[in-house]
């Protein structure tokens, strides 16, 4: 808006024709005083201001307005027909005018003037606007980055405090925080430590872990500067996210030999233990066979048939055990063949449906396919879902498989049974070693390793497996391998 002040209401309605006939808004004011109360309460592009005036002349208002701070800003223009000698024009300009035009006055170079002044302005204010907008940005970003140098600086004391070899790097990777720990194993910031040749490339894990900005745990063994002797470390990384972004990647390495150690002797006793009570169960299955062979009365008979079949269990109980020690050594190893998966489900089941015959073991759908399998493994892993089915629904009499093909072309087994469930916390860790349900206890006896071993094989056969179920209405335990070719 442009205020015109002048004391002859005929030169202000000049002067407002002409200016809001080219689209400028326009207030006026009477007098000086007037004009001064206007400026403090309105907003103006520009003012026109006459300088002869009745009570405050133009100069004292220009005076007044140059030392407001509200009202410095705003441009003069001074328009005179009486004060037009050289030493008027010069106190208009020192009074903070930008511009004297003397009357009669050129309305195209009077309305020149207004526009190129009015839009000074207006760009002075927007300069004005957006660089308080740069200002309040920069000091939100200062106020941001000091906290997140006193976060920085909070988790470098944590990380310089704890036993572990620490670091911290940028979301792009660069590491810009290693703790004291860090030296005793590496000679650089930039540079991480040495590992064993045969272990995983830290620095390329590195690169696969920033690509896929998922946490990530990883076995290897480190030794530190000037030592051959290498130790087993965890190495964890995880990143640091704030507003859904990844700001920050925190790792350490974390010295687990003592751990490796208990497990490897730990592994080491199964392995012994497992072989070396497997001659003697030989010898007691052999005797207990020969004795069965004989003729006895009935009470004994009964014994005999009660002993064997704990014999049956123990040897079970061993042959797992030699399995999990052959898994954690990397000794778990079989060939794959194709099978016919529907010759090797019926033999199974009627081997089943013979122990259990108080079981109804009932099979629904499609099995012909072949599969590229090892036929003793895989009947292991059918074996081991009908019998916990069996076991852990001690009420119900009736375990159904089901098979079928899928569009895919993979084979599908599922066995279902109506017994205690499974919740879905204890679903997690299901397939896990040493793992069982407390519920379960009750119902069966175990080592909590069937179903680990049963997921080691179905790993290697390219299998998906899982469980469905639910606490008190049974559960569905299952496997997807591909399959070749229908029979």
């Amino acid at each position: 808006m442009i205020l015109i002040v002048d004391d002859r209401p005929e030169n202000i309605f000049a002067l407002k024709s002409i200016l809001e006939l080219h689209s400028f808004p326009v207030d006026t004011a009477l007098s000086g005083e007037e004009a001064l109360r206007k400026s403090l309460k309105n907003h103006y592009s520009l003012i026109i201001l006459d300088v002869q005036m009745p009570g405050m002349d133009g100069f004292e208002v220009a005076d007044f307005l140059a030392g407001n701070k509200n009202t410095m800003d705003i441009p003069l223009i001074f328009l005179s027909a009486v004060n037009t000698e050289k030493k008027f024009i010069t106190k208009g300009y020192s009074s903070g005018a930008i511009d004297y035009i003397t009357k009669p006055i050129d309305q195209d170079i009077l309305l020149l003037k207004v526009k190129t002044f009015h839009r000074l302005y207006e760009q002075n204010r927007e300069l004005t606007l957006a660089k308080q907008q740069l200002q309040s940005e920069i000091e939100v970003r200062k106020k941001a980055q000091q906290q997140a140098q006193e976060k920085a600086n909070e988790l470098n004391s944590i990380l310089a405090s704890i036993p572990q070899v620490a670091f911290t790097a940028t979301a792009d990777g660069n590491i810009d925080f290693v703790n004291e720990h860090w030296y005793n194993y590496s000679s650089s910031v930039d540079t991480f430590p040495e590992v064993h040749s045969d272990d995983p490339c830290i620095i390329a894990e590195w690169r696969k872990i920033l690509q896929s900005k998922q946490p990530k745990q990883l076995e290897i063994r480190m030794a530190k500067l000037q030592s051959k002797e290498y130790k087993y470390h965890l190495l964890s990384v995880v990143p640091v996210i704030e507003n859904g972004m990844i700001v920050k990647w925190v790792g350490t390495f974390t010295d687990i030999e003592e751990q490796k150690q208990a497990l490897k002797t730990k592994d080491d006793f199964l392995s012994m233990a497992s072989h070396e009570l497997k001659t003697p169960l030989t010898s007691i299955k052999g005797y207990v066979q020969l004795l069965e062979s004989m003729q006895h009365d009935e009470s004994t008979t009964t014994f005999l048939k009660r002993t064997i079949t704990q014999v049956h269990k123990l040897e079970g109980l061993i042959n797992d055990l030699l399995d999990i020690s052959k898994i954690d050594n990397g000794e778990l190893k079989f060939e794959l063949a194709p099978v016919d998966f529907e010759k090797l489900l019926l033999s199974t089941l009627e081997m089943l449906r013979h122990i259990h015959p108080e079981i109804k073991i009932i099979h629904k759908g499609n099995a012909a396919a072949t599969i590229m399998a090892n036929d003793i493994r895989l009947e292991q892993v059918i074996i081991n879902f009908i019998s916990n089915a069996i076991k852990y629904s001690p009420q119900s009499k009736y375990i159904e498989v089901t098979t079928e093909l899928t569009p895919a072309n993979h084979l599908y087994f599922a066995v279902k049974d109506w017994g205690i469930g499974i919740s879905p916390e204890n679903q997690k860790n299901i397939f896990s070693k040493f793992y069982r349900v407390s519920e379960a206890a009750t119902c069966a006896q175990g080592l909590g390793i069937g179903l680990y071993i049963c997921a080691e094989i179905l790993k290697r056969h390219g299998a998906d497996f899982g469980v469905i179920s639910e606490p008190g209405d049974g559960a569905l335990f299952y496997f997807n391998v591909p399959a070749i070719n229908k029979v």
